[in-house]
C-alpha cells in the first residue's frame, strides 16, 4: 500500500513527491511514463523562475536538478501509464495500462493540459523557436519588437494586452469578424493603440530560418495572401485537460469538475473525494506557470501528509 500516488510528473508532480517525502511518508511513487519534467523540458530558455537565471541553460537543464533532488528524498518513479483513479473504500486503486492496480492512501493528480496545436505549416518546425503557447513566459523575448497573435478568445486577447506592454506591436489574427471573447476584454483590446486586430483571416504558414521565425503568411476570406514579417508567433486557441484518468469506466468523473474539464479544488488542493488532491494545470484557474505548479504540488503535498495523520 502506498502513502501516495502521485499522476504526472511535471513540476507539480515532482515538488509534491519532493514535500511528501521529505515531510516523512515512505511509499511515494510517482507514474509518470517517461523522463519527469513537464512542457517546461521543451523551452530553449528560462528566465521567470525566481532564482535561476541562466541563459546559457534549457527547461531540460532546469528541471534535471528536479528529478535529482526529488529522487535523492525517496520518490520512487514508475514509468507506467496510469488509466484510472478509482475510491475503494477508504483507499484508492490506480490502474495501470497493464492491467495492474495498485492501492494508495491518497492520491494526487498532476496531468496539466496541453496547448491545442494550430494545424499551421511549419508551427512545430518553429515551435520554442519564435512559436510559443505562453506569453508570460516567452513575450520579454520580443520587448519592443513585433508579434503575432492567432486567436479569439479569452485568453487570446488577455495574452494580446499582456504582450502589448512588452512588444513595440502586437497583431491579432482571428479567422471570423467578432471576438468570442467577454465584450469588456474586446473593448480593452481595442483602446490599445499598439494592438492590430486582422479579422476574417487564417494564418496558411509560419515563415522562418535557421535562427527561428521570421514571420507568417496569412490569407484573408478573399483568398487575398501577404505576408507579415515579425520574429514570434503566439498560439492561444485552447487547451486540452487531461483529466482522462480521474473517469471512471463508464465516462463519468469521480469528483467534481469545472464545466470546462478541470478539476474544481480548494486552496488546499482537495478535490470533493477526501483523499483526493489535484494539483498544478489541471485545476481551475490555474496560471500555468512553473513556479504556480510546484507551489500547487507542495500544498497537495503537506496536505496528503496531514490526512494521512488524521486518519490514523
Amino acid at each position: 500500500m502506498l502513502d501516495c500516488a502521485i499522476i504526472g510528473g511535471g513540476p507539480a508532480g515532482l515538488a509534491a513527491g519532493l514535500y511528501a517525502t521529505r515531510g516523512g511518508l515512505k511509499n511515494v511513487t510517482l507514474f509518470e511514463m517517461g523522463m519527469p519534467g513537464g512542457q517546461i523540458t521543451q523551452s530553449s530558455e528560462i528566465e521567470n523562475y525566481p532564482g535561476f537565471f541562466d541563459h546559457e541553460k534549457t527547461g531540460m537543464d532546469f528541471m534535471d536538478t528536479w528529478q535529482k533532488q526529488c529522487f535523492h528524498f525517496g520518490l520512487k518513479h514508475e514509468m507506467q501509464k496510469v488509466e484510472r483513479v478509482s475510491k475503494t473504500g477508504e483507499h484508492f486503486t490506480v490502474t495501470l495500462e497493464n492491467g495492474e492496480g495498485v492501492e494508495s492512501k491518497t492520491v494526487i493528480v498532476c496531468t496539466g493540459s496541453t496547448p491545442k496545436k494550430a494545424g499551421i505549416k511549419g508551427e512545430d518546425t518553429y515551435f520554442g523557436k519564435g512559436v510559443s503557447t505562453c506569453a508570460t513566459c516567452d513575450g520579454f523575448f520580443y520587448k519592443d519588437k513585433p508579434v503575432t497573435v492567432l486567436g479569439g478568445g479569452d485568453t487570446a486577447l488577455e495574452e494580446a494586452l499582456y504582450l502589448s506592454n512588452i512588444c513595440s506591436d502586437v497583431y491579432v489574427v482571428h479567422r471570423r469578424d467578432t471576438f468570442r471573447a467577454a465584450p469588456s476584454t474586446v473593448e480593452r483590446v481595442e483602446r490599445k493603440e499598439n494592438i492590430h486586430l486582422i479579422t476574417d483571416t487564417v494564418i496558411e504558414e509560419v515563415l522562418g530560418d535557421a535562427m527561428g521565425v521570421t514571420g507568417v503568411k496569412l490569407k484573408n476570406k478573399k483568398g487575398e495572401i501577404t505576408q507579415m514579417d515579425n520574429p514570434g508567433l503566439f498560439v492561444f486557441v485552447g487547451h486540452n485537460v487531461n483529466n482522462a484518468v480521474l473517469k471512471d469506466e463508464e465516462g463519468h468523473f469521480i469528483c467534481e469538475m469545472s464545466e470546462h474539464g478541470q478539476v474544481i479544488v480548494d486552496l488546499s488542493m482537495r478535490t470533493s473525494v477526501p483523499g483526493l488532491f489535484a494539483a498544478g494545470d489541471i485545476r481551475i484557474e490555474a496560471p500555468k506557470q512553473v513556479v504556480s505548479a510546484a507551489g500547487d504540488g507542495s500544498v497537495a503535498a503537506l496536505q496528503v501528509i496531514s490526512y494521512i495523520q488524521e486518519q490514523a
